[in-house]
């Protein structure tokens, strides 16, 4: 019966370490995905539009990526940031530049 008793505690407590060695995992995923924000990221891709302008200004498709990207700032400055975000994302693609993930 002791026997028994040390081995339910084992149990007990290798389900417990497990327990919270996932909860620290799915902790640290959640706190990466929101370590960013929606207005945060307008602002690092229009940033990041800017340099690649500077950059990429012989591109074939310049005067359409300055026109998505005018449009992307506006949904950022409007409260719709999702929107401009893949207008942005766009322009940056159409300067032939991968916009940058925050999450890598």
């Amino acid at each position: 019966m002791q026997r028994f008793s040390i081995s339910l505690m084992g149990v007990l407590l290798g389900m417990s370490l497990i327990t919270a060695a996932v909860e620290q995992s799915y902790a640290k995923v959640a706190d990466a995905k929101v370590a960013i924000t929606r207005s945060e990221r307008c602002s690092d891709l229009s940033r990041q539009f800017d340099e690649a302008l500077e950059t990429h200004a012989a591109a074939t498709q310049v005067t359409a990526a300055k026109a998505l990207q005018r449009k992307g700032n506006r949904f950022c400055a409007n409260k719709k940031q999702a929107q401009g975000i893949r207008m942005l994302a766009n322009a940056l693609k159409l300067l032939g530049v991968t916009p940058i993930d925050p999450v890598q």
